[in-house]
C-alpha cells in the first residue's frame, strides 16, 4: 500500500521469515516494496523519503542467514532520488542498485522524481553471479547485455508492472528472449495489489537460461515463489519444490484483476460497504458480481430506482440479481423527484419538446439518491458505466457518473458481455433475459442505445483503433471497413467528451490504454483528424 511504511515493512518481514524457513539463499521483493508503487508526489516530501530509509534500516537485522533484495527510495549522487534496490545480507546493508531505465510513457513518469542509475551491480552468492535489475531495465536490451558481459548466471528483476489484458504473455515472451540473449536464468518478482486506477497482478516468474518457465506465482494474489536455479553451489538441504500455479483464461484473468482492484481500493481507503444502482442491465449486473466477489455479499447494497420509463422486466431482473447474489436491495422511486423537477422547470422550459435534458434529470436524481445513502451510511458509491459509454459521452455528468469508483470504466461494452457470461458459468447470478435484451438507458419511451450509438461491435472496434492504438482516421476506415461517416461521428464524440471524463471517478485500468494517466488530451482542442 502506497505510504503505509509500517505495514509494508511488516509484510516484507513476514515473507522474509518464511523464505528463511525454506532455507532459501536469496529472497527478492517487488520494486519500491517499502513505499508502495507509485508513490508519486509523496516523493517530493523530504520527510517521506527519510521515513522510507528508516523503515529499510529496521529490516536489516532480519537478513541474518539470507540475502534479501528489497525495493526502496534511495539517494543518487548529487542529491536526487533513485528508484533503488537494497541488498541486505548477514545483518548488513551490503550493496545498493539504482534503476537505470526510467520509463516516461503511459502511466509512468519516473524521470519527474528519479535520477537514472549509472551501471550494473553484480552479487556473488553460493558460486553464482547475480545481476540486479528493476522493472524497465529488463524490458531494454542494454542493461541485460552488460550483465551478460559480467558473466551473470541469474538476473533478478524486481518490478511494479501494471496489468492490462494479455500482458502476462507479453512479459513471459520478452523475458524468455532476454534469458536466451544473456544465457542466464531470470527471476522476475512483480508487485501485487490495487493502487488507485492501477492493478499490479503479481504473476511472478522464474525462467531458466533457455527461457523455459520453471516456476510461477499466482495471478492477482500474493505468493512466495520458490525454485532452485542452476549455477549455485551444492546445498546442504533438499531441493526447493518449484512453485507452479495454474494459469487462467483471458476472461478469468481480467475478472480477477477487476476484483483485486476494486477490493483494494475499497479497503485501502477505509470503506467497508459499497452501494450501486441496479438497473436490470448488463453493466450493473457485472458490477454487482464484481463487488460481491471482492467484498462479500454482506458488504454490497443494491438500489433499484424505477422511473416512468422503466420496464417491468428490467426491474424484475434487478431484483432477481440481488436475490441471487444475496445482497441487500433497496427500492427508491425516481418518479416523485422527477415530477417535482418538471413542475419547477415548467416555466423556463415552456413548450419545448422533451429531449436529453429530461433524460439527464432522471440520471441525476439517481446519482443524488445514491450519494445521499453514501453520506448517511458511509458507503462508497460504485458507478456502472463502461468504456464505450465513457469514450463517447453516452453517460450523464453528475448522474450515472456520480460516485466514488468506476469499476468497469476501462471495460468496453463487448467485453462486459464476455465477462458477464464467464461469471455466469461460475455460478449464474445474472438473469438470462439480461443477455437477450437490447441495451437501453430507459430514460425515454422505447429507447435503445443504438438510437445514439453504432452497434457496440462496430463502436468498440473503432474505439480500440482510435483510443488505444492512436490510428488515423483513414487507417481506421481501411482496417475496420467501416463507413466514413460512422468513424467521423465516433471520433468527434470521443474528442468532445474529454471534459466529462476529467470529472468522473477513478476506475480500474485493464486495457493497454485507459482514460486518465494513460491518455492525457486537452479539453480545449480544435484539432480534428476527419
Amino acid at each position: 500500500t502506497v505510504g503505509d511504511l509500517a505495514g509494508n515493512r511488516a509484510r516484507i518481514l513476514e515473507r522474509l521469515v518464511r523464505a528463511k524457513a525454506w532455507q532459501a539463499d536469496l529472497v527478492v521483493f517487488p520494486e519500491l516494496a517499502v513505499t508502495g508503487y507509485p508513490p508519486e508526489d509523496l516523493l517530493l516530501k523530504p520527510r517521506f523519503v527519510e521515513d522510507n530509509l528508516a523503515a529499510l534500516r529496521q529490516l536489516v537485522p532480519a537478513s541474518r542467514g539470507v540475502t534479501a533484495v528489497i525495493g526502496f527510495v534511495g539517494r543518487a549522487p548529487g542529491g536526487r532520488l533513485a528508484n533503488a534496490a537494497a541488498v541486505l545480507a548477514d545483518g548488513r546493508h551490503v550493496a545498493t542498485y539504482h534503476k537505470q531505465c526510467l520509463p516516461n510513457y503511459g502511466v509512468f513518469d519516473e524521470p519527474r522524481y528519479f535520477a537514472p542509475g549509472r551501471g550494473p551491480v553484480v552479487l556473488d552468492l553460493g558460486g553464482a553471479r547475480i545481476g540486479l535489475t528493476i522493472c524497465e531495465d529488463l524490458w531494454q536490451e542494454e542493461p541485460i547485455r552488460r550483465l551478460a558481459q559480467e558473466g551473470c548466471s541469474l538476473i533478478v528483476n524486481m518490478s511494479a508492472s501494471p496489468y492490462h489484458a494479455g500482458k502476462s504473455l507479453v512479459r513471459q515472451q520478452l523475458f524468455a528472449r532476454r534469458a536466451r540473449q544473456a544465457r542466464a536464468a531470470i527471476a522476475y518478482c512483480n508487485l501485487v495489489g490495487g493502487q488507485d486506477e492501477l492493478v499490479f497482478d503479481g504473476s511472478s516468474l522464474i525462467l531458466d537460461a533457455g527461457g523455459r518457465r520453471i516456476a510461477n506465482g499466482w495471478h492477482c494474489r500474493e505468493d512466495l515463489v520458490l525454485a532452485d536455479v542452476a549455477g549455485g553451489a551444492a546445498r546442504r538441504r533438499p531441493p526447493l519444490p518449484p512453485t507452479r500455479r495454474p494459469l487462467g483464461g483471458p476472461e478469468e484473468e481480467i475478472y480477477e484483476a477487476l476484483v483485486l482492484g476494486l477490493g483494494d481500493y475499497v479497503r485501502k481507503n477505509g470503506f467497508e460497504t459499497v452501494v450501486l444502482g441496479l438497473s436490470g442491465g448488463i453493466d450493473s449486473g457485472l458490477t454487482a458480481c464484481l463487488a460481491v466477489d471482492a467484498l462479500g455479499a454482506g458488504h454490497v447494497v443494491g438500489v433499484v430506482m424505477p422511473s416512468r420509463f422503466s420496464s417491468r422486466q428490467t426491474q424484475e431482473d434487478a431484483r432477481r440479481l440481488a436475490q441471487a447474489l444475496g445482497i441487500r436491495c433497496e427500492e427508491l422511486s425516481v418518479e416523485p423527484c422527477f415530477a417535482a423537477y418538471l413542475e419547477t422547470l415548467k416555466a423556463p422550459f415552456g413548450d419545448r419538446p422533451a429531449d436529453v435534458a429530461e433524460q439527464n434529470i432522471q440520471a441525476r436524481i439517481r446519482g443524488n439518491l445514491l450519494m445521499a445513502l453514501s453520506n448517511k451510511f458511509g458507503w462508497l458509491v460504485l458507478t456502472t458505466g463502461n468504456k464505450s459509454e465513457m469514450a463517447t459521452g453516452y453517460c450523464t455528468l453528475y448522474g450515472d457518473m456520480a460516485g466514488g469508483f468506476a469499476v468497469i470504466k476501462d471495460v468496453p461494452k463487448t467485453l462486459v458481455y464476455q465477462l458477464a457470461r464467464w461469471r455466469n458459468r461460475q455460478g449464474g447470478p445474472i438473469p438470462a433475459s439480461v443477455f437477450r435484451r437490447a441495451p437501453t438507458a430507459e430514460l425515454a419511451p422505447n429507447q435503445r442505445d443504438t438510437d445514439s450509438l453504432p452497434p457496440y461491435e462496430v463502436l468498440d472496434s473503432i474505439l480500440k483503433a482510435y483510443v488505444e492504438e492512436d490510428r488515423s482516421f483513414q487507417d481506421i476506415i481501411r482496417r475496420n471497413r467501416v463507413e466514413r461517416k460512422t468513424v467521423q461521428r465516433v471520433i468527434r464524440m470521443v474528442d468532445r467528451t474529454e471534459y466529462k471524463r476529467r470529472q468522473g471517478p477513478p476506475g480500474i485500468k485493464i486495457t493497454p490504454k485507459a482514460f486518465g494517466k494513460d491518455r492525457r488530451m486537452p479539453i480545449t482542442n480544435r484539432y480534428q483528424q476527419s
